[in-house]
């Protein structure tokens, strides 16, 4: 069932709290099962700490994004990266879609479509030529969602959490041809 009157908007920087509380939420439900809590704490620390996401709103080559329910509420969110702002490929014609997290209340209602699809829209908008992203290899659901979508497994990279080197699929889709 999806939640009829939903809403992306881009995130500012009045709403660093929702932003971080939204990303420190569902970032545990994602994971706290499958990692060590001085793990998820060491990582949810840095990655959502307030002086990082302060410069990450203020930083042109990213965007957050809410998806709101017909009430305002958030229901998750998404973080694109152009240019300099990708964590890894930094190619000028790629976008990164470095998180599309969605609260568990909200899972299995069409909302990470959505907001994928919000992606598409903005690549497309900018002439990308492709998307990527790094997926955690123990996230069958996530790495089913993507190819869902059209993306394919490209590659590996490390991702660290907290004292841990994990293994991140990369995935990429091609939205044009180059020329």
């Amino acid at each position: 069932m999806k939640i009829p009157g939903t809403h992306i908007q881009q995130c500012a920087s009045g709403d660093l709290d929702l932003l971080q509380a939204i990303s420190r939420e569902t970032f545990y439900e994602t994971f706290a099962g499958m990692n060590t809590p001085a793990n998820m704490k060491s990582y949810v620390a840095q990655a959502f700490g307030t002086t990082q996401l302060i410069r990450e709103l203020a930083d042109r080559n990213s965007g957050f994004y809410f998806i709101k329910t017909e009430g305002g509420e958030a229901a998750g969110y998404m973080k694109l990266n152009f240019h300099e702002a990708q964590t890894e490929i930094r190619d000028p014609h790629s976008m990164e879609v470095e998180r599309i997290y969605v609260r568990k209340k909200y899972q299995g209602k069409g909302l990470g479509h959505k907001l994928l699809e919000y992606a598409f829209l903005i690549a497309r908008e900018r002439d990308m030529a492709y998307l990527w992203l790094g997926v955690w290899e123990h996230n069958t659901t996530a790495i089913a969602f993507y190819e869902n979508h059209g993306f394919i497994k490209s590659g590996t990279h490390a991702f660290r959490l907290g004292n841990e080197d994990q293994t991140d699929i990369m995935m990429k889709l091609e939205i044009r041809n180059r020329e």
